[in-house]
């Protein structure tokens, strides 16, 4: 290609990446309630490593040229250039993930008024880790040169060879878990029947999740309005920053009254009211709140899953489908170029069978990387990546890649970061951040896109490492880095070999290892969602999540689930089988205040008139609809067991006459002495003791 087309497609491509990365942001982020000191680092530290999947590819090619006919193969940049980029990806993502990002994430994070003391806050966290890792380094220095002595350049590659080590490790562990977790996702749900059943048995879970989330948020809110009642002593002194946050509360004073004494004894206020108390109870209360919008927007989500599962599975004898109230966030499932047939077809043959093919392409994609990772060092000829990515093995030594091989390098680094990105967010080892639609925690968005800006340079020099030596030595990535990646043999070996530890993930994800593990060890039992108990004995399974289900979609009748306001309900555990029993309904005036920013929360779980439950966790047993009344096992099994005794035709013995003996003839009108006198005698009193012929045992 020439310049000019390559220039125009390297800004075409980079324009598209930005756009995608923002309207990511936009999926997660209120962008305009967002700060701008917030939105602009979580941006960069996400378009820098989706950007790897131009810088990569164009950096193999760059310079392409045969030497006959002096035409570039792809597209191909000026080699300053690319070194200028890759210094600025580096350099920026070292800034964002040390510095940056850790700070935003502190100072968002705490419950200090001034934001000068959560400057300080923030400083004096960030400062008391970077001491620490400091501190460490040192240590490490001083042994390293009084053993080698001192060299400016071995010290370097060992610090970047570090550096690039820890990097990838986490890349290592988050792209063999997603290379697994990808397909296997697709291929399961390609059934709507076990996509239908996953959903019932993750129910009961969530729904708990989601309740002690509403009871610890009720507490803080319950705190909040006994201090506000406090009009002496050292509540004084922050009268106005209590006002404040008794405002943001969305818990009524009618609730709070008939709250639980267990509830109540919680949110005890203390005598003396401090700063440090204040900014605790702020902070507390502002991750309960995104605790609790997180956990409602996950049960609504899996809610109207299992409502368009359900109704796929009960189209099947009219095929015709229609979502009603029940459709997903998207409108093209209720587009209406297409008719109710149609639409059932689509969802009950078209759908399952693209995710069926998509399962094996990309089970067969994620053999392919995983077959690299393993023989790329011992045996390279026979790297599937290479092979594909090298489409003119017998040119010139910088003319062996062309258009088409960046294509596949973009798309093979593509699949790679959406698994390890994929993994970010499914794996459940973050403590509680988690990303929300529209409502993701300001401090869980700055850590989760920290950890991505970490995989900028792992993966980049593990992808070009796929390719024979003499392609990926002469790229500008390895002048500027790779060379001081591998300047040192620990650095040349871990690169080397590390990843074929790959198959440790893939090994976990694969077998579910990790939930042997936990059960072995004998904790997150409850939290397991491994694919052994589909029965659901036990620890509230398929049965109570389908209960739950169905209760929130009678629940939900009169209203869509997509077109509820705050005003929706719920009803409570002890209203299985009762449609729509009295709720209470909350004030409208308090719909817009779950979110710190002021943007509208998911709908809001109510509470029924009465005194709410005394426990927090939802009972083990449930009350089923009387369609679908059938218990746990025990119970199933006692009913079978029963019905069978009392179904059971009793046998017909046959009558055998008996003549009395005559020594029991005694008080009869019988041939007895004693009994013609109508007294009893004493062998009478011995064993009849009355008339009648009884024997006394």
């Amino acid at each position: 290609m020439t310049p000019v087309a390559s220039t125009f497609i390297f800004s075409s491509a980079l324009i598209a990446i930005c756009v995608l990365t923002l309207l990511l942001l936009r999926h997660y982020l209120p962008l305009r309630s967002t700060p701008a000191y917030l939105l602009l680092p979580v941006f960069l530290s996400l378009a820098i490593p989706c950007s790897i999947i131009l810088l990569v590819p164009i950096d193999l090619a760059t310079n392409a040229v045969e030497d006959e006919d002096g035409i570039a193969r792809g597209i191909s940049l000026p080699d300053g250039f690319m070194r200028a980029m890759w210094r600025i990806a580096y350099w920026l993502t070292f800034v964002l993930t040390w510095f940056i990002l850790p700070f935003l994430a502190d100072f968002v994070d705490s419950g200090h008024r001034d934001p000068n003391k959560r400057v300080w806050d923030s400083v004096r966290s960030n400062l008391r880790y970077q001491l620490v890792v400091l501190g460490c380094a040192i240590a490490v220095l001083v042994y390293y040169i009084l053993n080698n002595g001192f060299h400016a350049a071995t010290i370097k590659g060992t610090a970047i060879a570090l550096a690039y080590a820890w990097g990838l490790v986490l890349a290592i562990y988050l792209m063999g878990h997603g290379l697994v977790a990808i397909p296997r996702e697709l291929f399961q749900s390609a059934s709507t029947s076990s996509r239908l059943r996953r959903l019932q048995t993750r129910a009961p879970r969530v729904h708990e999740k989601m309740t002690d989330a509403i009871d610890e948020h009720d507490t803080l809110e319950i705190q909040v309005m006994e201090l506000s009642r406090r009009k002496n002593g050292t509540a004084l002194d922050f009268r106005s920053w209590i006002e404040e946050l008794a405002d943001t509360s969305d818990l009524p004073e009618a609730r709070a009254a008939r709250a639980p004494p267990a509830r109540v004894t919680e949110a005890t206020v203390p005598n003396v009211i401090t700063e440090r108390f204040l900014a605790d109870l702020t902070r507390r209360v502002t991750r309960a709140r995104h605790k609790r919008i997180r956990f409602i927007e996950e049960w609504d989500h899996l809610v109207r899953e299992a409502n368009e599962a359900q109704l796929i599975l009960d189209a099947s004898s009219s095929k015709k489908l229609e979502y009603g109230c029940f459709a997903s966030h998207s409108n093209w499932h209720r587009a209406k170029l297409w008719s109710p047939t149609m639409r059932y077809y689509m969802h009950a043959t078209v759908f399952p069978a693209l995710r069926f093919v998509g399962s094996l392409f990309l089970g067969l994609a994620s053999a392919c990387i995983i077959w690299s990772e393993v023989f790329k060092r011992a045996v390279p000829a026979i790297s599937v990546v290479g092979l594909s990515v090298v489409h003119h093995p017998r040119a010139t030594e910088r003319g062996k890649i062309g258009f088409a091989g960046q294509l596949m390098a973009g798309a093979w680094l593509c699949y790679m970061c959406a698994a390890a990105l994929m993994s970010i967010k499914e794996v459940k080892v973050w403590g509680n951040r988690a990303l929300v639609r529209r409502h993701t925690y300001a401090e869980s968005a700055c850590w989760y896109s920290m950890q991505v800006a970490k995989l900028t340079v792992p993966l980049s020099y593990n992808f070009i490492t796929f390719l024979p030596k003499d392609i990926h030595t002469q790229t500008a990535y390895y002048n500027f880095l790779g060379r001081l990646i591998n300047f040192t043999p620990l650095g040349e070996g871990f690169s080397a070999f590390f990843p074929i530890f790959i198959l440790v993930p893939v090994a976990a994800t694969t077998f579910n290892l990790y939930g042997r593990i936990r059960k072995i060890f004998g904790f997150g039992f409850l939290d397991d969602d491994s694919e052994e108990n589909q029965s659901g004995f036990g620890t509230g399974g398929w049965r109570e999540g389908r209960a739950l289900i169905e209760r929130e979609r009678i629940g939900s009748s009169g209203v869509g689930l997509s077109d509820q306001g705050p005003e929706r309900t719920r009803q409570e555990d002890g209203a299985a089988t009762a449609l729509a029993p009295s709720r209470y309904t909350d004030s409208p005036s308090h719909s817009g205040q779950n979110t710190p920013s002021g943007a509208r929360s998911p709908r809001p779980r109510q509470q029924p008139v009465g005194p709410p439950p005394q426990q927090s966790h939802p009972p083990a047993s449930r009350q089923v609809p009387e369609d679908e009344a059938e218990g746990n096992f025990f119970q199933e099994f006692a009913h079978r067991v029963r019905n069978t005794f009392d179904t059971i035709d009793k046998p017909e013995l046959p009558k055998v006459n008996f003549s009395k003996p005559k020594w029991l003839n005694i008080g009869d009108n019988g041939d007895s002495s004693s009994g013609s006198t109508g007294r009893a005698g004493p062998l009478d009193r011995l064993f009849a003791g009355r008339n009648g012929g009884e024997v006394r045992l």
